[in-house]
């Protein structure tokens, strides 16, 4: 914690200062570069069981909204949030050292490593096996051509490199404890690579689309799966973002962006 705080400085880049859970959290998040948290970040939290009171890994955490959002449901939950940028790992050192969250901050690191190493390469950086016992992971899932962009550090943030999803469940299966849990946010059409790279580590999954409205296609999948658990996919009610008709967010929705509901059910 030492180490994460010690990044807070006078000259933090062009930010933000966002309140989320109806400001039982605040986050520290870039203005112009880099990536800014959103409704992705609270559902992917959401599908952490509400009694959940282990160690939890948020891997690409960014600035640390997932991460955050998650200790602001689980009272007994602690979170280590992992980040490869520099810049966005400050950020997220940051928003732990934001007065607005100072009762979260002693069940929160940052850990500045690149969750894609492997073995003693990714062990050396702090990541040591089975110290986890849940693994979440919102990574960079847009194709080069979706989101052409001159920033460096939006792109890091949002362009898939091959083989990513089989890197990071690799990792989270080396992390994490037997039978603790894993999930991962994603696009629809990722779901077959997922599937592959869960194959033989993680098995109970659980897949969750998200539609924005009853009659439109998903634009997320949410994956929830088991470390070596043997049981096949199941498919669980969908999400709806927003009701047939009107502009404003479903209750549903509404409860699990403002940390008072599960993705799941649980």
């Amino acid at each position: 914690m030492s180490a994460a705080r010690a990044t807070l400085v006078q000259d933090t880049p062009a930010h933000t200062v966002d309140a989320f859970h109806r400001g039982r959290f605040w986050l520290v998040q870039p203005k112009q570069a880099g990536h800014r948290a959103g409704m992705d970040a609270m559902m992917l939290a959401a599908a952490v069981p509400s009694s959940f009171a282990g160690r939890l890994a948020d891997f690409g955490a960014g600035a640390g909204a997932a991460g955050l959002a998650v200790l602001s449901r689980c009272p007994d939950a602690e979170a280590t949030l992992i980040e490869r940028s520099p810049e966005m790992a400050a950020f997220a050192a940051t928003t732990l050292a934001h007065p607005g969250n100072a009762h979260l901050n002693d069940r929160a690191s940052v850990l500045a490593a690149d969750v894609a190493l492997s073995g003693q390469a990714r062990t050396a950086t702090g990541l040591a096996d089975n110290s986890f016992d849940f693994v979440i992971m919102n990574p960079p899932f847009n194709a080069a051509e979706d989101r052409a962009t001159p920033d460096p550090l939006r792109k890091a943030a949002h362009v898939m490199e091959d083989g990513l999803f089989d890197s990071w469940i690799r990792s989270a299966a080396a992390v994490v404890r037997p039978r603790g849990g894993l999930a991962v946010i994603a696009r629809p059409d990722q779901l077959g690579t997922i599937l592959d790279a869960l194959s033989g580590r993680f098995g109970d999954a659980e897949m969750l689309a998200v539609h924005p409205r009853p009659e439109a296609a998903a634009i997320r999948i949410v994956v929830r799966a088991i470390l070596g658990a043997r049981g096949k996919l199941s498919i669980r009610p969908p999400l709806m973002l927003h009701a047939q008709s009107g502009d404003g967010p479903t209750e549903r929705t509404e409860m699990i962006n403002n940390g008072m509901a599960s993705l799941f059910g649980d």
